[in-house]
């Protein structure tokens, strides 16, 4: 008989943990946003856009802090999302789009994460509304697109950050696909640093998203501007406020070398991504994915977005595992030519 009372008593004891609700669990919490880049890039920026909203959408409507965890093109956050972070809902973060693809291309021995088995909350950006663009000084020595095509001819000098960075590796795509003569100096701590040098001339131009310059050197476009953009990649079609600007896939004279380039612009598609870690809690994580989606429909955000002048396109965490499963069924060999080039990249080559 004492046994018996003594497994009730249990029983009764784990009864509100065990009914404890996603709102019963956030209220008084707060929950960690982690960027994998320093603060004023255009990672940061929809991070820190989200967060303003995010809470209110959130069971329990916890408080929303951001925190940044700069290093290695946001490979140092991934690793921490996917093997330290909490799993318990209090954590989640945006990393570096092609995040994912380097995880499928394998043979990275920094990579430790598997894309598949985050907690997906979706992406901020299907990239519908916005366009990765080479932005070079009007005064720089390389001033065309075929002043860059020109073989033996001046290089255009363009700086990246972190190793590993998607703002290194697309130049490195087109020099294998298109020709072009790019030389690269990586390194710089942070975007902010890198508009910086650029400023300063120190390099003569990087590539970047056109809402990450919106918010940061809005200047950039207005006519009168020292900046030019002489290209576009992460589109299948021309941005419309770029209609004189080819793109990365108009530029390509053979198939091979347009198939290698869609495969490295899919990444585009979930182009602000958001995840927390692995095996959060079901209804936690349900909760979270949901109250993403719900943010990214708040007016009171998509009129902020609108006066920072970047899209807002969401997708779901379900559209990202999709993609990241599209990525993974392309050809064996070009996923290998991907890895190898990449790698081949490393040190600014």
């Amino acid at each position: 008989m004492k046994k018996i009372v003594t497994g009730l008593f249990l029983s009764l004891l784990a009864l509100p943990a065990a009914a404890q609700t996603p709102a019963d669990f956030y209220k008084g919490k707060s929950v960690n946003v982690v960027v994998g880049y320093g603060p004023g890039g255009g990672y940061d920026v929809y991070a820190r856009l989200l967060a303003r909203f995010y809470g209110k959408h959130l069971p329990g409507t916890p408080n929303v802090v951001v925190q940044n965890m700069p290093g290695a093109g946001s490979m140092v956050m991934a690793n921490y999302m996917y093997n330290v972070a909490p799993k318990d809902g209090t954590s989640f973060g945006i990393f570096a789009r092609n995040i994912p693809l380097i995880s499928v291309l394998g043979g990275n021995s920094a990579v430790k994460y598997d894309a598949r088995k985050y907690t997906w909350l979706g992406s901020m950006s299907s990239y519908e509304e916005d366009a990765y663009l080479m932005w070079v000084r009007k005064d720089a020595k390389v001033k065309t697109l075929a002043d860059i095509q020109k073989k033996g001819g001046e290089p255009v000098v363009l700086g990246g950050t972190g190793e590993g960075a998607t703002g290194n590796d697309v130049p490195i795509i087109l020099r294998e696909t298109l020709g072009l003569n790019i030389k690269q100096i990586v390194g710089y701590p942070d975007s902010n640093a890198l508009f910086l040098a650029i400023e300063r001339g120190e390099v003569d131009g990087r590539t970047t998203d056109l809402s990450s310059v919106k918010t940061n050197r809005p200047d950039w476009l207005k006519p009168n501007s020292y900046m030019h953009t002489l290209m576009q990649f992460g589109r299948a079609t021309r941005h419309p406020e770029f209609p004189n600007v080819p793109t990365a896939r108009e530029l390509a004279t053979d198939d091979k070398a347009r198939a290698l380039i869609e495969l490295t612009e899919l990444p585009y598609v979930l182009s602000r991504p958001f995840v927390a870690p692995p095996n959060v809690p079901a209804d936690r994580a349900a909760a979270l994915q949901k109250a993403f989606m719900d943010a990214c429909k708040d007016a009171d955000l998509n009129a902020e977005a609108q006066k920072l002048g970047i899209g807002i396109t969401p997708i779901d965490g379900n559209a990202v595992l999709a993609l990241i499963d599209k990525i993974a069924a392309t050809p064996q060999a070009d996923l290998d030519r991907v890895r190898v080039l990449l790698d081949d990249g490393k040190g600014g080559k």
